[in-house]
Protein backbone atom coordinates (compact mmCIF):
# COMPACT_ATOMS: atom_id res chain seq x y z
CA UNK A 1 0.00 0.00 0.00
CA UNK A 2 1.51 3.81 -0.93
CA UNK A 3 1.69 5.91 1.57
CA UNK A 4 -1.53 8.65 1.79
CA UNK A 5 -1.78 9.83 5.36
CA UNK A 6 -4.13 11.57 7.71
CA UNK A 7 -2.91 14.40 10.36
CA UNK A 8 -4.20 15.36 13.80
CA UNK A 9 -4.53 19.51 13.55
CA UNK A 10 -4.85 21.80 16.37
CA UNK A 11 -3.38 24.18 14.18
CA UNK A 12 -0.62 24.85 17.06
CA UNK A 13 3.57 23.99 16.79
CA UNK A 14 3.90 20.45 17.11
CA UNK A 15 0.83 19.58 14.33
CA UNK A 16 2.21 22.25 11.79
CA UNK A 17 5.83 20.97 11.90
CA UNK A 18 4.75 17.60 11.59
CA UNK A 19 2.39 18.68 8.60
CA UNK A 20 5.72 20.44 6.78
CA UNK A 21 8.12 17.54 7.69
CA UNK A 22 5.81 14.79 6.20
CA UNK A 23 3.45 16.28 3.91
CA UNK A 24 5.24 15.05 0.77
CA UNK A 25 7.07 11.51 2.11
CA UNK A 26 3.60 10.58 3.72
CA UNK A 27 1.24 11.75 1.13
CA UNK A 28 -0.59 14.13 3.63
CA UNK A 29 -3.82 14.35 2.34
CA UNK A 30 -6.58 15.12 5.41
CA UNK A 31 -6.58 17.08 8.43
CA UNK A 32 -8.92 16.55 11.47
CA UNK A 33 -9.61 19.19 14.02
CA UNK A 34 -11.78 18.46 16.91
CA UNK A 35 -14.05 21.03 18.83
CA UNK A 36 -14.96 19.74 21.88
CA UNK A 37 -15.37 22.84 23.43
CA UNK A 38 -12.56 24.21 24.56
CA UNK A 39 -11.82 27.85 24.40
CA UNK A 40 -9.44 28.14 21.97
CA UNK A 41 -11.34 26.06 19.66
CA UNK A 42 -12.41 29.03 17.22
CA UNK A 43 -8.63 30.08 16.83
CA UNK A 44 -7.66 26.34 16.35
CA UNK A 45 -9.88 25.72 13.16
CA UNK A 46 -9.31 28.84 11.80
CA UNK A 47 -5.65 27.74 12.17
CA UNK A 48 -5.84 24.38 11.15
CA UNK A 49 -8.07 25.96 7.90
CA UNK A 50 -5.62 28.35 7.14
CA UNK A 51 -2.60 25.61 7.06
CA UNK A 52 -4.23 23.21 5.29
CA UNK A 53 -5.22 25.46 2.86
CA UNK A 54 -1.07 26.43 2.60
CA UNK A 55 -0.31 23.28 2.46
CA UNK A 56 -3.23 22.16 -0.04
CA UNK A 57 -4.78 19.36 1.92
CA UNK A 58 -8.56 18.88 2.98
CA UNK A 59 -9.53 20.01 6.02
CA UNK A 60 -12.38 18.28 8.19
CA UNK A 61 -13.51 19.26 11.81
CA UNK A 62 -15.24 16.82 14.34
CA UNK A 63 -17.28 18.07 16.87
CA UNK A 64 -17.33 16.33 19.84
CA UNK A 65 -19.96 17.91 22.05
CA UNK A 66 -20.27 14.58 24.83
CA UNK A 67 -16.58 15.28 25.15
CA UNK A 68 -17.28 18.83 26.32
CA UNK A 69 -20.12 18.05 28.55
CA UNK A 70 -17.83 15.28 30.85
CA UNK A 71 -14.60 17.79 30.73
CA UNK A 72 -14.32 19.81 33.90
CA UNK A 73 -10.95 21.02 33.90
CA UNK A 74 -9.48 25.00 32.55
CA UNK A 75 -9.13 23.96 28.49
CA UNK A 76 -13.28 23.86 28.22
CA UNK A 77 -14.75 24.91 31.64
CA UNK A 78 -14.29 28.62 33.42
CA UNK A 79 -11.91 27.18 35.62
CA UNK A 80 -8.51 29.67 35.15
CA UNK A 81 -5.86 28.53 32.81
CA UNK A 82 -2.38 27.82 34.37
CA UNK A 83 0.01 30.41 33.68
CA UNK A 84 3.82 28.95 33.29
CA UNK A 85 6.01 26.23 32.73
CA UNK A 86 7.19 25.92 36.65
CA UNK A 87 4.98 23.80 37.99
CA UNK A 88 4.01 20.84 35.19
CA UNK A 89 2.70 18.37 36.45
CA UNK A 90 -0.12 20.85 38.29
CA UNK A 91 -0.70 22.61 35.13
CA UNK A 92 -1.24 19.20 33.20
CA UNK A 93 -3.67 17.73 35.91
CA UNK A 94 -5.33 21.77 35.41
CA UNK A 95 -5.69 20.97 31.36
CA UNK A 96 -6.38 17.31 31.47
CA UNK A 97 -9.25 16.25 29.11
CA UNK A 98 -10.77 12.84 29.50
CA UNK A 99 -8.74 10.05 27.13
CA UNK A 100 -8.48 13.29 24.66
CA UNK A 101 -5.46 11.66 22.53
CA UNK A 102 -6.92 8.36 22.87
CA UNK A 103 -10.23 9.16 21.45
CA UNK A 104 -8.59 11.26 18.39
CA UNK A 105 -6.54 8.28 17.25
CA UNK A 106 -9.33 6.09 17.31
CA UNK A 107 -11.25 8.55 15.15
CA UNK A 108 -8.83 9.41 13.10
CA UNK A 109 -8.21 5.25 12.60
CA UNK A 110 -12.08 4.77 11.58
CA UNK A 111 -11.08 7.57 8.89
CA UNK A 112 -7.97 5.92 7.74
CA UNK A 113 -9.48 2.39 7.55
CA UNK A 114 -12.67 3.44 5.32
CA UNK A 115 -10.19 5.69 3.36
CA UNK A 116 -7.16 3.48 3.68
CA UNK A 117 -5.05 5.66 4.52
CA UNK A 118 -1.32 3.87 5.57
CA UNK A 119 -0.33 6.50 8.41
CA UNK A 120 -2.01 8.72 10.83
CA UNK A 121 0.13 11.21 12.39
CA UNK A 122 0.14 13.04 15.51
CA UNK A 123 2.52 15.72 16.85
CA UNK A 124 3.64 14.05 20.21
CA UNK A 125 6.81 15.30 21.25
CA UNK A 126 9.54 14.68 24.33
CA UNK A 127 8.83 18.08 25.78
CA UNK A 128 5.14 17.97 26.65
CA UNK A 129 5.61 13.65 27.01
CA UNK A 130 7.53 14.56 30.57
CA UNK A 131 4.10 15.23 31.66
CA UNK A 132 1.56 14.10 29.31
CA UNK A 133 1.78 10.16 29.35
CA UNK A 134 -0.77 10.22 26.11
CA UNK A 135 2.41 12.49 24.33
CA UNK A 136 4.94 9.04 24.30
CA UNK A 137 6.00 6.59 22.15
CA UNK A 138 4.77 4.00 24.42
CA UNK A 139 1.54 5.91 23.87
CA UNK A 140 1.60 5.56 19.60
CA UNK A 141 2.59 2.18 20.20
CA UNK A 142 0.13 0.92 21.83
CA UNK A 143 -2.01 3.27 19.68
CA UNK A 144 -1.22 1.42 16.39
CA UNK A 145 -1.35 -1.96 17.91
CA UNK A 146 -4.93 -1.41 18.66
CA UNK A 147 -5.30 -1.04 15.05
CA UNK A 148 -3.92 -3.97 14.32
CA UNK A 149 -7.27 -5.50 16.05
CA UNK A 150 -9.86 -2.53 15.00
CA UNK A 151 -9.37 -1.62 11.61
CA UNK A 152 -8.73 -3.86 8.27
CA UNK A 153 -5.82 -1.53 6.95
CA UNK A 154 -3.90 -1.89 9.98
CA UNK A 155 -2.51 1.95 9.46
CA UNK A 156 0.50 2.95 11.32
CA UNK A 157 0.81 5.92 13.96
CA UNK A 158 3.71 8.06 13.11
CA UNK A 159 5.19 10.60 15.46
CA UNK A 160 7.63 12.64 14.16
CA UNK A 161 8.84 15.02 16.99
CA UNK A 162 9.42 12.25 19.60
CA UNK A 163 12.60 13.00 20.31
CA UNK A 164 12.25 16.74 19.88
CA UNK A 165 11.99 19.67 22.72
CA UNK A 166 10.11 23.07 21.65
CA UNK A 167 13.36 24.75 21.24
CA UNK A 168 14.11 21.80 18.01
CA UNK A 169 11.07 22.13 17.06
CA UNK A 170 11.09 25.59 16.30
CA UNK A 171 14.50 25.34 14.91
CA UNK A 172 13.08 23.03 12.48
CA UNK A 173 10.03 25.54 11.70
CA UNK A 174 12.49 28.60 11.34
CA UNK A 175 15.24 26.72 8.82
CA UNK A 176 12.70 25.17 6.32
CA UNK A 177 10.53 28.20 7.10
CA UNK A 178 7.07 27.02 7.60
CA UNK A 179 4.23 29.38 8.16
CA UNK A 180 4.78 29.91 11.83
CA UNK A 181 3.13 33.06 11.00
CA UNK A 182 -0.29 31.31 10.89
CA UNK A 183 0.39 28.99 14.19
CA UNK A 184 -2.40 29.47 16.63
CA UNK A 185 -1.29 27.64 20.01
CA UNK A 186 -2.96 29.77 22.62
CA UNK A 187 -5.30 27.80 25.15
CA UNK A 188 -7.40 31.04 25.87
CA UNK A 189 -10.05 32.54 23.63
CA UNK A 190 -8.90 35.69 22.57
CA UNK A 191 -8.25 36.53 19.27
CA UNK A 192 -4.16 36.94 19.89
CA UNK A 193 -1.85 34.65 21.84
CA UNK A 194 -1.73 35.56 25.78
CA UNK A 195 1.56 34.80 25.95
CA UNK A 196 1.42 33.46 29.84
CA UNK A 197 -0.69 30.22 29.35
CA UNK A 198 2.13 27.11 29.67
CA UNK A 199 1.45 26.26 26.14
CA UNK A 200 2.26 30.08 24.43
CA UNK A 201 5.10 30.17 27.25
CA UNK A 202 6.79 27.31 25.94
CA UNK A 203 6.16 28.28 22.57
CA UNK A 204 7.72 32.26 23.22
CA UNK A 205 10.72 30.66 25.24
CA UNK A 206 12.09 27.96 22.28
CA UNK A 207 11.76 31.30 20.03
CA UNK A 208 13.74 33.28 22.37
CA UNK A 209 15.93 29.97 23.01
CA UNK A 210 16.46 30.46 19.17
CA UNK A 211 17.16 34.00 18.43
CA UNK A 212 14.11 35.10 16.74
CA UNK A 213 12.32 38.85 17.44
CA UNK A 214 9.83 38.19 14.13
CA UNK A 215 7.40 35.93 15.42
CA UNK A 216 7.53 37.06 19.02
CA UNK A 217 6.13 40.55 17.99
CA UNK A 218 3.99 38.73 15.40
CA UNK A 219 1.89 36.98 17.62
CA UNK A 220 2.78 37.69 20.61
CA UNK A 221 3.32 41.80 20.60
CA UNK A 222 0.87 42.66 18.10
Amino acid sequence: MSNKSIILLSGGLDSLVCLGLCKDEYNVSLALTFDYGQKSAKKEIEASAKISEYYNISHKVIKLNWLEEITNTALVSDKELPQGIDKPEESAKAVWVPNRNGLFLNIAGSFADSGNYSHIIIGANKEEGETFPDNTEEFAKRAEALFEYSTLNKPKVLVPLINYDKNAIVNIALKKLMPLELVQSCYGEESKHCGRCESCTRLKNALKHNGDTHYIKLLFEN
